[in-house]
């Protein structure tokens, strides 16, 4: 095996590692946002977004979940998973600065903290897919 194919190879299964446990945090929140609204809306920040608005943010983190696995496992249509990632670096810097807004302690009770390092792997994952599309040169 030539170095440059065992580099890829050691990134390929860094990025699905970080692409299941992405997976795993949005469908595992979104369903929380969903389903569990009247615990989280006990949270002050909460209250910055409607229940059907919450309801939303958690309906696209589980369609996000699913689209960072199944189009990239079934090599059908795996633009989708860089796509989906990036949606999630978006949906973390919006939710980073609504709870920034209400506080930039860090704290285990601040879900700033989760938003933030979510987004920066997720912005990873969106890199080393695109990057594996690219054609190369």
């Amino acid at each position: 095996m030539l170095r440059g194919q065992k580099g890829s190879f050691t990134m390929n299964i860094l990025l699905w590692v970080l692409q299941a446990a992405l997976a795993l945090q949005s469908f595992a929140g979104g369903a929380y946002k969903i389903f569990q609204f009247d615990q989280i809306a006990q949270m002050p920040v909460m209250g910055a977004l409607p229940r059907s608005g919450w309801g939303v943010v958690g309906a696209l983190e589980m369609v996000c979940a699913i689209l960072l696995i199944v189009p990239a496992a079934t090599k059908w249509m795996p633009a989708l998973t860089p796509l989906a990632a990036a949606v999630l670096v978006l949906e973390s810097l919006a939710l980073a600065v609504l709870y920034g807004r209400h506080s930039l302690q860090l704290s285990p009770t601040n879900p700033l903290v989760y938003v933030v390092v979510g987004g920066l792997l997720a912005a990873f994952v969106v890199y080393g897919r695109y990057a594996a599309l690219s054609p190369q040169a």
